[in-house]
């Protein structure tokens, strides 16, 4: 067998394999019988390819590049903060909790050791990592726990806590309306779930699992809301 013969038997072989892969694959799509049912459409909302920025911190440095930036609350009243001055956190001396969607200006990234009676759902390892920061129109510093060292190992939680951008563009698409409520952290009916988690935060019990479609217990630092969901918007809320 001459050379070109050689090469050209192997070629023609594979692409007769490769055209009667895609006719099985044509044919199945034209007619799935039994086993293929055809998928249902999916629909995606403005809010489900909303992007959401995630950082991945995995060292201490990756914190401090926080550093001199805004960051916003993701998850509202669950995260208690602290007095911070002298270079000290003033944990007998706890401010609140941090409210849905607030802005944090971020001044440093600390290491300390927190007292065994501090309870700020943070574990407290060998130190907690903490970022010190202010509130929009105060000087006042306060430090909240974002992670913990244990040993070697570092353990960091911001892409849980916060946006990294102002969550009014990021969800920009609600209307302003919707958003004045919000601020005000407050609900109203027709909300959605994400909508009223950005209002009142993140400390819920639902009854069920499909979301938009449940009745969820709020705990928003001790005021409950509940609110019953249809086609996820609220129908019904208690207070």
């Amino acid at each position: 067998m001459k050379t070109w013969q050689k090469v050209l038997v192997p070629t023609v072989i594979s692409l007769a394999i490769g055209g009667a892969y895609l006719l099985i694959v044509w044919r199945h799509r034209e007619n799935p019988g039994v086993m293929g049912q055809q998928p249902q459409e999916q629909h995606l909302t403005a809010d489900d390819v909303a992007v959401v920025r995630m950082e991945f911190p995995q060292h201490f440095d990756d914190v401090k590049e926080l550093e001199g930036k805004s960051v916003w609350m993701k998850n509202g009243y669950t995260m208690p903060y602290y007095p911070y001055s002298g270079g000290r956190v003033e944990f007998s001396q706890p401010a609140g909790l941090i409210p849905a969607a607030h802005r944090l200006e971020i001044k440093k990234a600390i290491k300390t050791a927190a007292q065994p009676s501090v309870r700020d759902n943070i574990e407290h390892g060998d130190r907690q990592v903490m970022v010190v920061f202010t509130l929009p129109d105060r000087e006042d510093q306060f430090a909240t726990p974002v992670g913990f060292l244990q040993g070697r190992e570092e353990h960091y939680f911001c892409d849980l806590l916060f946006y990294y951008d102002d969550p009014h563009a990021i969800y920009s698409n609600w209307p302003k309306d919707t958003w004045t409520t919000i601020d005000a952290h407050e609900i109203k009916p027709g909300m959605s779930e994400l909508q009223t988690r950005m209002a009142i935060g993140m400390k819920a019990s639902p009854d069920g699992q499909l979301e938009g479609s449940r009745t969820v217990d709020y705990d928003m630092n001790g005021k409950h809301y509940l609110v019953t969901y249809r086609g996820n918007h609220a129908t019904t809320i208690q207070r």
